[in-house]
């Protein structure tokens, strides 16, 4: 399977997950989620799936600074509506690393492992993303923003050229390719296009 070379050099995200170890899917519930498995699950990558990935990793390392952060045990509340923008893309992303979801989720066993109403949208907060650890309550503010990091000035044209159908294949390569790249540079600079606020 080819990808681009970068998506290697992502750090993954390391969890446990209780219900994993209970149903006998890995020892102790242990795994680790990369970005590569992000973007399958997306379908693609780019600065709003990477932004998804950046802001759960640098919030999970905040909330969970010595030990794995716990799959099922984390609130998510964003500032925008679920239909607004790419919120639902950002919500499926993080969904797919924290387990939270919204009322859609699994309802648990017997109580235990419930994974739904720990999603919310349209909240008071002035952050792209806050996430709240439930057994002790210890929140994280996550802004994130891209903007920062600009795409190369040859990807307009070429866009537009394959919005219309007259990109050649070469044309719709090398768009992938700057597309990319920006992804990547964004990785490359979080100092820039990530804060963290501890409450």
């Amino acid at each position: 399977m080819s990808y681009p070379d970068f998506f290697n050099t992502i750090e993954s995200i390391k969890v446990q997950d209780p219900l994993s170890q209970v149903l006998g899917v890995f020892p102790n519930g242990k795994y680790e989620i990369s970005y590569l498995e992000v973007v399958k699950a997306a379908g693609h990558s780019c600065p709003t799936v990477a932004g998804a990935y950046i802001m759960a990793s640098t919030a999970l390392n905040a909330l969970y600074p010595d030990e794995r952060a716990i799959r099922g045990n984390i609130k998510v509340e964003f500032k925008e509506s679920l239909e607004e923008g790419v919120a639902g893309v950002i919500g499926n992303v993080i969904s797919h690393i924290t387990g939270a979801t919204d009322k859609s989720g699994f309802k648990g066993l017997n109580g235990q492992f419930a994974r739904h109403s720990l999603m919310f949208f349209d909240s008071n907060i002035n952050s792209s993303a806050r996430f709240t650890r439930i057994d002790n309550g210890k929140s994280i503010d996550v802004e994130y923003n891209p903007a920062s990091i600009e795409a190369s000035a040859k990807m307009m044209p070429l866009m537009q050229k394959l919005m219309s159908g007259a990109a050649t294949a070469q044309e719709v390569e090398k768009f992938g390719e700057l597309w990319q790249d920006r992804v990547k540079r964004i990785f490359e600079n979080l100092d820039k296009v990530v804060k963290v606020t501890e409450l």
